[in-house]
């Protein structure tokens, strides 16, 4: 999901497919050197705003004489353009890909147009687990190399519970009256910024992996065979629990009008308690408070903790244009950014996971939890990973857009979403 991703996510994330993503805004990388020729010279695209750049100087002190040349946008301007541009043959060497299959820049839509270059052979490929394995493959071919792993969840702001004398809720009976003290006291519980659409999907994710999975874990299966529609389906419950969450006053006022990144300076700044994102969104916290202490928790969505799961999958990653002009350097970076190094770099600067095993990787503390879920099996992919197009996903994003407007109903975006479904790849 794009981020998704809050990550962040998320940090993903981080922010976490659209649930990995960064918030808007355009960097260029630095220009090159007079001295540098075409084989040196590298061309990259990137959602990974706050950590690319790192991973980029690193690369380049590994390899001297390498000018990688760069930029960062947010996701829905990233999977605009990328399309177009590797359409029309200008995409860069390397470029930002989503796992799985839930929006224009992921790895089954780009692999199936022939767009990326395949990555079986290279030797982190096989080592991916299976979960990773299979949204970073299409058609049993690996195309994407992804770094991380990403959860979702409810981030505190400790100092600004600390302040409002209030403890993370543990079930969802606590969570509405966590929520309706918090708003008692002017500080309401959660930032919430859709005016981004992608954010719309993150608390209906965390609420739909217990809701929806927590009894049926393999209702994507059932999806996917026809045996169950979202309608008729735990994703009512989700959706119905997500609008009673708007009514008990868990968000601050107007979150149709508040940006990812406007939610961000909100929880951030202790003005709400707290957001649902994304891992990777507790950087970007961190970077406009750094004396301040988050901790992601499972968002409670039943009375029995026990019940929970929690979204948590790979994150975005890296691919490499089939047509690209400097493959060979394409392909050592994509290796770089897989190897212990890059992969921790990256996963520390974004507040993540690494997706391989053996790195020598510390957690953050503020990631135990998601650890432990993890490691328990107490999770599931991010839904729109294995969806079977991304028109899917996009009918739901603006579709709770419109119910948050009072333009549309949870019922008419989950009959809308079965009919994207039912119209396959």
């Amino acid at each position: 999901m794009r981020r998704t991703r809050a990550a962040a996510l998320i940090a993903a994330i981080t922010a976490a497919g659209l649930l990995a993503a960064c918030s808007g805004g355009t960097n260029a990388g630095k220009a090159s050197g007079g001295g540098s020729t075409q084989s040196s010279v590298l061309t990259l695209a990137s959602v990974d705003q706050g950590s690319i750049e790192d991973v980029v100087k690193a690369f380049e002190k590994a390899n001297p004489g390498v000018d990688v040349r760069f930029t960062t946008s947010g996701a829905d301007q990233y999977q605009q353009q990328i399309r177009t541009q590797l359409a029309s043959g200008t995409a860069p060497d390397v470029m930002t890909v989503w796992p799985g299959n839930g929006n224009p820049g992921a790895t089954y839509v780009l692999a199936k147009a022939g767009y990326l270059m395949d990555l079986s052979d290279q030797p982190w490929a096989s080592k991916l687990p299976p979960a990773m394995k299979s949204v970073a493959q299409y058609d049993g071919k690996t195309y994407t190399g992804v770094f991380g792993q990403n959860g979702i969840g409810a981030v505190y702001n400790q100092g600004a519970m600390q302040k409002a004398g209030l403890t993370p809720p543990g079930t969802w009976t606590e969570l509405l009256g966590f929520c309706k003290a918090a708003a008692s006291k002017g500080t309401p519980a959660y930032a919430l910024g859709i005016q981004d659409n992608w954010v719309t999907q993150i608390v209906l994710y965390a609420l739909a992996a217990t809701t929806v999975f927590g009894p049926d874990r393999d209702f994507d299966q059932k999806l996917r065979s026809g045996q169950a529609t979202f309608a008729d389906s735990q994703w009512t419950l989700a959706m119905s629990k997500y609008l009673e969450m708007q009514k008990a006053g868990c968000f601050q006022k107007n979150p149709l009008g508040t940006s990812y990144e406007a939610s961000q300076t909100l929880a951030a700044s202790g003005k709400t308690l707290g957001i649902i994102q994304g891992n990777w969104v507790i950087a970007l916290l961190k970077g406009k408070n750094p004396a301040g202490k988050f901790t992601l928790t499972a968002l409670p969505a039943t009375d029995n903790p026990s019940e929970f799961v929690m979204p948590a999958a790979a994150g975005a990653g890296y691919g490499v244009n089939v047509k690209a002009k400097n493959k060979e350097l394409a392909l050592k970076f994509v290796n770089f950014v897989m190897s212990p190094e890059g992969m921790n770099l990256f996963v520390t600067k974004q507040g993540g996971l690494p997706s391989l095993p053996g790195t020598g990787f510390s957690p953050d503390p503020s990631l135990a939890e998601l650890s432990k879920y993890i490691s328990e099996n107490r999770t599931v992919p991010f839904m729109d990973q294995l969806w079977p197009n991304p028109k899917v996903q996009q009918t739901m994003l603006s579709g709770l857009q419109e119910i948050f407007s009072g333009q549309s109903t949870p019922d008419k975006v989950l009959k809308a979403m079965d009919a994207d479904y039912k119209a396959g790849s």
